[in-house]
């Protein structure tokens, strides 16, 4: 296996053995007329690179991060973005040179910023369908599930996938997210975590009902490369991780949380055999 991190020896675990999936081809139906009703949905990844947590090799891969496009932008450049939020007066110009924009920042990017950013700057952002269907207020808090609750979005269109989510192994659920790709595009290789400075692995749950997104780990090195071929996984993100291009839409639904402690011996014990 190389120098994949991976999990109780693996590269990933498939946990289809352990979830009834009878529900996913409804999910899948789901989940096609759903979006096909949302006017707006978000975008993401498009800072990965700024974060620091894409592989070695996307560096110079020709991609634009708007992290770096925004850092360097001129006074008139950034006040042209600001236009476009919300709420332009809430921004401080004072401080301009120090405000963040986007993922896991105060300032999230809406749609029109988003379009200028791609239109105008070539930002790639690799996930064009980003649907919160339970949202978590930071990173750190995304396996905590205290206080949270579906969107109305996700009560309203979503049903079936979120009585399949409920039904799921976990003592609490802090996010669940769809994430997908749109026809050619492809996520880059990143990792969520760090080894050696996260202790504990983060517990969670992709499920891909169509079972057709070539989600894949690999190691620092690039040389040990895993596709998985399951439609329900539990990966490992110190590990990084990405999907490849394919010429059809793709995606999956990543639930994160803290699963039952019995669940979590049956896959260990399952793993290891």
């Amino acid at each position: 296996m190389g120098r994949l991190v991976g999990l109780f020896g693996r590269p990933f675990v498939d946990l289809e053995p352990f979830v009834d999936t009878r529900v996913l081809a409804a999910v899948d139906t789901e989940v096609s007329n759903a979006l096909a009703q949302l006017d707006v949905v978000g975008q993401t990844g498009g800072s990965l690179k700024h974060m620091g947590i894409t592989a070695p090799w996307v560096k110079d891969d020709g991609y634009i991060d708007y992290g770096d496009v925004i850092a360097d932008f001129t006074f008139e450049q950034w006040r042209e973005l600001v236009s476009l939020a919300d709420d332009p007066n809430s921004f401080d110009e004072a401080t301009w040179q120090q405000m963040r924009f986007g993922d896991e920042t105060d300032h999230p990017l809406n749609a029109k910023q988003i379009r200028l950013l791609t239109y105008r700057y070539g930002v790639y952002f690799p996930w064009k369908v980003c649907v919160h269907l339970l949202e978590n207020i930071c990173w750190q808090d995304k396996h905590h599930g205290a206080g949270k609750s579906f969107t109305d979005v996700a009560e309203a269109l979503f049903p079936t996938t979120t009585a399949f989510v409920r039904s799921l192994p976990f003592t609490e659920v802090g996010r669940v997210v769809l994430f997908g790709l749109l026809p050619n595009d492809h996520a880059p290789a990143h990792r969520d975590s760090e080894p050696g400075r996260d202790l504990t692995v983060a517990q969670s749950m992709s499920i891909c009902p169509r079972g057709d997104k070539r989600f894949y780990v690999t190691d620092p090195d690039h040389d040990d490369e895993v596709v998985v071929d399951t439609r329900i996984y539990w990966f490992n993100d110190m590990d990084y991780h990405g999907v490849k291009a394919d010429p059809f839409f793709r995606y999956s639904i990543r639930v994160d949380g803290v699963y039952v402690p019995a669940f979590l011996r049956d896959i260990e014990r399952h793993a290891r055999r």
